[in-house]
């Protein structure tokens, strides 16, 4: 469909108001379970020593990346300035940072939840596996929020300054930031985990003759990591890209 047609025919008016109020549900709902999982015990000194080490692997990773990806953010914003128009540059990075706080906050707290889980798993698994949960929800209703809020401001913004299928046709840049940091944040962060994973098992199973994720091998560390920022901030920004759309 094209924009004209979608600007003329399609009733949008109270459906997008109704997506902004789900998208402040969502939100609410991400920052209580936050909440609930920080609030809980960390568990013993030697759990929050792993777990602090791959967050602080974690954190130094995205930070890296962010720096990375800003640079180029900073020169496709101007290129699309120049070449379509300023208003739809400025949804891409309304993209592009919706879509690396959803997928930089999910594995922040993915990581925070990791040694929670832990210490109720020695007293309930029933316990751990809500903590788990609501771990791992966070970064779905952060996507969908997130996703919903951006798009439905974004438009409301643009039908009022330029009209309705100027608004349509802006949205691209709003996906095209989304899709930015999808790249980056499920490349990068899927290249490094397994880069580590291969090191870890070489390092460990093969010369040592140790289990998997044996905490004796440094190269764990490493890999749990990768799993962080590939498995959870990578794929929130890939899931995030895909609500966009």
């Amino acid at each position: 469909m094209t924009a004209s047609y979608l600007a003329t025919s399609f009733p949008i008016g109270a459906s997008i108001w109704i997506a902004l109020i789900c998208a402040l549900i969502a939100l609410a709902g991400a920052f209580y379970l936050i909440r609930m999982v920080v609030g809980c015990s960390p568990g013993n000194e030697k759990m929050r020593r792993v777990a602090g080490a791959i967050e602080e692997g974690a954190k130094a990773y995205l930070n890296r990346q962010l720096l990375s990806v800003s640079i180029i953010a900073v020169i496709i914003f101007f290129l699309l300035g120049f070449t379509r128009d300023f208003f739809t540059a400025f949804g891409f990075l309304i993209g592009a940072t919706c879509s690396m706080a959803a997928g930089y906050i999910g594995m922040r707290v993915a990581v925070i939840s990791n040694s929670r889980v832990a210490q109720l798993a020695a007293s309930s698994k029933e316990g751990a596996a809500r903590m788990s949960f609501n771990g791992g929800a966070v970064t779905g209703l952060l996507v969908v929020g997130l996703g919903l809020l951006s798009v439905g401001i974004f438009f409301l913004l643009g039908e009022q300054l330029f009209g309705r299928e100027k608004a349509i046709s802006s949205l691209v840049g709003l996906g095209l930031g989304a899709s930015l940091i999808s790249v980056f944040a499920r490349l990068g962060g899927g290249i490094f985990t397994k880069a580590a994973d291969v090191g870890a098992d070489l390092v460990g199973k093969l010369e040592s003759h140790w289990d998997e994720d044996d905490p004796r091998n440094p190269a764990t560390i490493a890999d749990n990591v990768g799993d962080n920022v590939g498995d959870c901030a990578g794929m929130a920004a890939d899931v995030f890209e895909y609500v966009r759309h």
